[in-house]
């Protein structure tokens, strides 16, 4: 393997590379989310409440690349891993449908953004739809496009509300949403003074990687260089992990790598 490959696996998408799933399709869907503007406005847009309003979080076009990008890694190492997914087959859709379903709910389940920070995943549900509405008619019939439709609004619901993800393809966006939490993502918060606990504790964050696990399907490893990182990982990761679908097949595990002999946490498994 070679560096670049140690770099980017888990964490960057590779349409070119072979997949543990059919990717043709959504490969295609991913050089049509590119090419479209105003899905490309939106993900700029969204990112002013957040950021520039309320001095949170990255949640802009930078934040959706690297969701999209964990998504569909862990997608794929699910896959490799045997895991069956039931949104797509469920509505009687292709087993490429499953990846489609997961890139574009990853794609657009932030837009509620640019209405508000509160409640964004609502006010997402009418914007990705009418998205939807004018991106799917490409490549399905009016049958499937109604059902690509529903499971991707589906997982944009479940991303950050109360409501349970029904499918593993909803958990796998619910999931994906939370592994970016790398110090970059608040950068231009902490630059302009935001303190917030999910500011600081994403400062602590240096790495996340995801691997296939010894005897989990996927192993989500996390360095941290302070505890402060810990709420990264328990209050939101694994909150977001919990009555997914998919804890009995993610492992995580977060390590402390201070070397002052300050570490009040060390070590965290779950």
């Amino acid at each position: 393997m070679s560096e670049r490959d140690a770099d980017t696996r888990g964490r960057i998408y590779e349409p070119n590379a072979e997949h543990a799933f059919p990717d043709e399709r959504v490969n295609d869907i991913l050089d049509a989310l590119a090419a479209n503007e105003e899905v490309q406005v939106y993900l700029e847009a969204q990112n002013v409440n957040p950021v520039k309003r309320k001095r949170y979080n990255d949640h802009g076009a930078k934040h959706i690349s690297i969701v999209r990008n964990r998504a569909l890694c862990l997608y794929d190492l699910l896959k490799a891993g045997g895991v069956e997914f039931n949104g797509a087959s469920d509505q009687g859709l292709d087993e490429a449908d499953e990846a489609v379903i997961v890139a574009l709910a990853s794609t657009l389940h932030d837009i509620g953004h640019v209405v508000h920070r509160d409640d964004h995943p609502y006010y997402s549900i009418p914007l990705a739809a009418d998205l939807l509405d004018k991106i799917l008619p490409e490549f399905y019939d009016v049958g499937d496009q109604v059902r690509v439709k529903g499971e991707v609004l589906h997982a944009i619901l479940c991303h950050h509300t109360e409501e349970q993800p029904l499918t593993l393809e909803a958990g796998v966006v619910r999931v994906a949403d939370a592994l970016d939490m790398e110090r970059g993502r608040s950068r231009i918060p902490y630059e302009r003074g935001g303190r917030g606990i999910n500011t600081v504790s994403s400062q602590a964050i240096e790495t996340v990687t995801l691997s296939s696990g010894d005897d989990y399907p996927v192993l989500v490893e996390i360095e941290m260089n302070n505890a402060a990182g810990v709420y990264q990982v328990d209050n939101l990761l694994k909150a977001k992990l919990t009555d997914s679908g998919l804890e009995s097949h993610v492992r995580i595990i977060a390590l402390n790598t201070r070397e002052d002999g300050n570490q009040i946490v060390e070590r965290i498994e779950l």
